[in-house]
């Protein structure tokens, strides 16, 4: 089993386009049993996930301790992809992870239901927090999107600095270009500075994902989006195997 987070400090980057979409690859692609786990409290990916129907229990009991994360877990309407909902009680995520003192809390929690799954895809919140830092410990790799702007490349460091600092050894990183326009001058300049970087394209069909409730690969596999997030697991594929 591999745990992948998708994480930035920055928001807005794409982190919860990336995590659906890989999500549908690894279960439908890879035919791996898969876990998309939302911890943000947006619960942007819940809701591209859910059929509509609410938890009984609120996401924070399985932080506490109070609920097993079998609870909440549910299946989704892809074969093989189970989703652990997020919801608002997560706003509080952070403070919560603090008062435990616990620095390996969110990675028990995640090998207590690892035995199910082949690969636990993480939708991450922004910012550099207990949150984050409890995620960088559990995660097995580490997808940082990043938008081609002085900006977002900025936020990259930054996350590659703390992780140096304080997670070295451990925590395997992967950068990934999202968001991308060609036909922008700064984007294609960034590009061409880190040739070797995953790309995915600033597309419609990834903006069709909302009204679609579905990753891009449900609904427009040949897509030029489709065939990058396809590309993209294959390479996340075969650094898992080298780790």
């Amino acid at each position: 089993m591999a745990t992948i987070a998708i994480y930035s400090m920055k928001g807005g980057v794409g982190k919860t386009t990336l995590a659906v979409n890989l999500a549908w690859c690894s279960a439908m692609l890879s035919s791996r049993r898969t876990l998309l786990w939302d911890l943000d409290q947006q619960a942007a990916a819940t809701f591209l996930m859910q059929d509509g129907k609410k938890p009984k229990r609120r996401a924070e009991g399985v932080y506490d301790q109070e609920i097993k994360p079998g609870k909440l877990i549910r299946p989704t309407s892809i074969e093989r992809l189970d989703l652990l909902a997020a919801d608002h009680s997560l706003r509080e995520l952070d403070r919560m992870f603090f008062s435990f003192g616990k620095k390996k809390r969110l990675s028990k929690i995640i090998d207590s239901v690892s035995r199910d799954y082949d690969r636990i895809i993480l939708d991450c919140p922004p910012g550099l927090t207990e949150t984050s830092d409890q995620i960088l410990r559990a995660a097995d790799l580490v997808l940082v999107p990043v938008i081609p702007s002085p900006l977002s490349q900025r936020a990259f460091e930054t996350v590659v600095g703390h992780i140096e600092r304080n997670h070295k050894g451990r925590t395997a990183i992967l950068p990934v270009y999202t968001m991308v326009d060609r036909r922008r001058t700064l984007h294609r300049n960034a590009l061409e500075d880190k040739k070797r970087w995953p790309v995915i394209p600033y597309a419609s069909a990834i903006e069709q994902m909302a009204s679609h409730r579905a990753p891009v690969g449900a609904f427009a596999p040949q897509s030029p989006a489709g065939q990058a997030f396809a590309k993209l697991w294959r390479g996340v594929e075969r650094k898992i195997a080298k780790l």
